[in-house]
């Protein structure tokens, strides 16, 4: 069993350079810990998933320009996250306002070619599958 993941937990991008922290807007009317809980569809660039920092990925069009700007010498670029799909894969039997609940071994892609995992749920009291 996985942790329900919820309101202020934090996350890791593969190319980011320091971790953040997940944003769930209250509007499913559902918590976990006294904690709005999460759902896959909890990725929303800038609103749910805040930047790590710098990015370092050469697939970001910002790396790839200051990279070869410095002459081939990785330059770190702001982290602005483009998340298109939803975490995957979720939890399909726990379903919060017909979504599948968010659990702590879901990941995130980013268009940049970083992956985001849950480092941190949130809570700890509730399981889920």
């Amino acid at each position: 069993m996985g942790q329900q993941v919820c309101m202020g937990a934090m996350m890791q991008c593969s190319f980011g350079v320091a971790p953040s922290s997940l944003v769930v807007l209250p509007t499913k009317k559902v918590m976990t810990s006294k904690m709005p809980a999460a759902t896959i569809m909890d990725n929303v660039p800038m609103v749910n998933v805040l930047p790590f920092s710098m990015c370092t990925s050469l697939a970001n069009p910002m790396v790839a320009a200051a990279t070869a700007a410095a002459l081939g010498v990785l330059t770190p670029m702001p982290c602005i996250p483009v998340t298109v799909a939803p975490w995957v894969p979720g939890s399909p039997t726990v379903l919060i306002g017909k979504t599948p609940a968010l659990n702590a071994s879901s990941k995130l892609m980013c268009n940049w070619a970083g992956v985001i995992s849950i480092t941190s749920p949130g809570q700890v009291t509730e399981s889920i599958p």
